[in-house]
């Protein structure tokens, strides 16, 4: 059995899993998560923003330590689709490295399918296809396989950061900003994904289940395989729509740095479940992030 690291580096949020992994098998020792927000105008300037990237620096320097009291082997970090958007994506994990010591890598869109599948399929063993919506703060990925077999994947530029820029300006928004942020969403929705099990796993779909098993916050041993239909969906889409954002920070269950993104990703999760023609969606606690834990214990 290996103790292991993996930081993930994502548009919205960074966080850290250390757990004991032992081939397939994953026991986690702790999770830690903060909001920030590396994704933050990268769809309108191209690039990453100097407090951006200091956020993620703070962060990742911090769970290098923490690892490193857990007496982790070195953190595998995996950064995804803002780092790939952004100009200075590879200048960024250069300076990342140096000043954390945590060597950071840049995952193209099929590594990055493939490792989340292998992150849910790690607590669902077994040959029961599956199609899993990943929405991030950058891009959504659909991807549909069994185990660690990919056979179908593709990553949209539809996360609810970007498209909370893009579409909603207003506070709240209005109907008008809901209904075009809707549309471009359905413009990018694929025809021929294969037929599966719908598995939503990243903070957005994690934040509703929380919200409608009626907790405070999140616990993932509740939260984890918990059906979240499309009628709830879109009654709390219809409901957070409406509220300002100082009241949508005080929502029970959504932490108020998801406040101003909760909106978008609910839309984008409302369409793709149109697009899939599926009433209830199961909700993973495992994803990219526990992929990435394995990962590590192979390169251990």
């Amino acid at each position: 059995m290996t103790r292991v690291a993996a930081i993930d580096i994502g548009s919205n949020s960074t966080r850290l899993l250390v757990a004991d992994v032992d081939g397939e098998r994953l026991s986690e020792v702790e999770r830690l998560l903060r909001i920030t927000r590396l994704g933050d105008r990268v769809d309108e300037r191209g690039e990453l923003a100097d407090d951006a990237m200091e956020r993620v620096e703070r962060a990742v320097a911090g769970y290098a330590e923490r690892a490193s009291a857990l007496e982790a082997v070195r953190p595998l970090a995996v950064a995804t689709s803002a780092v790939r958007d952004a100009a200075n994506g590879r200048e960024f994990l250069e300076r990342l490295e140096s000043r954390t010591g945590v060597r950071p890598r840049m995952l193209a869109g099929e590594d990055e399918a493939r490792m989340t599948l292998r992150g849910v399929s790690s607590a669902r063993p077994g040959p029961e296809p599956v199609v899993v919506c990943d929405i991030g703060g950058g891009s959504t990925e659909l991807i549909a396989g069994n185990g660690d077999e990919v056979t179908f994947e593709i990553s949209l530029d539809m996360g609810c950061v970007r498209m909370s820029e893009r579409h909603l300006v207003s506070d709240p928004p209005r109907p008008q900003e809901i209904d075009a942020l809707r549309s471009q969403v359905r413009s990018m929705l694929p025809a021929g994904i294969p037929r599966g099990t719908p598995i939503g796993v990243a903070g957005t779909i994690t934040t509703l289940a929380t919200i409608d098993l009626g907790l405070d916050e999140e616990v993932p041993e509740l939260v984890d395989g918990h059906g979240l239909t499309a009628e709830t969906v879109e009654r709390e889409l219809a409901r957070l729509a409406g509220m300002p954002l100082a009241e949508r920070r005080t929502v029970r269950g959504l932490m108020p740095e998801r406040a101003p993104t909760i909106v978008a990703g609910a839309a984008i999760l409302a369409e793709a479940l149109l697009h899939l023609g599926a009433e209830t969606i199961v909700v993973s606690e495992r994803d990219i992030l526990h992929g990435a834990a394995l990962t590590a214990a192979e390169l251990a």
